[in-house]
């Protein structure tokens, strides 16, 4: 069989020499197998049009009956609740390396004064959730004349 290795950066092995000979033989991740597993909630970019703010996030390998999308008043969350999927130790035996999981994450995100809560959609393609909030028109200044 045929060794399969990760690059790992000379400083990541020599800070994995300092935990271990500082914590022995305890079962502690590695650093390099910390940061490989990413951050517990999707990247996100957001952009601002003249009529909307665009939100995509990046949920590869999630199923969209897994997301959830909710407004509380200017508050607007994302969020997945995944449950671990049952592996027997044959299962796990087979990896090499298993980074890839998917996790259950929450995202919040404070709504800008003209974003209109009511006006938000959502789609879902090739694991990336695309939102578009709309704004709210700007009510225009009025004169209101004064009868005596």
């Amino acid at each position: 069989m045929k060794t399969v290795a990760l690059y790992r950066p000379n400083f990541m092995d020599e800070f994995d020499h300092y935990m271990e000979s500082f914590f022995g033989n305890m079962p502690i991740k590695s650093a390099a197998s910390l940061l490989s597993r990413g951050l517990d909630f999707p990247a996100v970019d957001l952009r601002e049009t003249d009529a909307t703010y665009l939100l995509d996030a990046e949920l590869p390998g999630y199923d969209e009956k897994n997301i959830e999308v909710h407004v509380d008043g200017a508050r607007l969350t994302i969020e997945s609740k995944q449950a671990k999927a049952e592996t027997t130790e044959k299962d796990e035996s087979n990896y090499i390396i298993h980074e890839r999981r998917q996790r259950s994450f929450s995202r919040i995100f404070q709504l800008p004064d003209n974003a209109d809560p009511n006006a938000v959609s959502a789609t879902f393609k090739n694991g990336v959730l695309s939102l578009e909030i709309k704004k709210q028109t700007e009510s225009q200044k009025r004169v209101i004349q004064i009868n005596g």
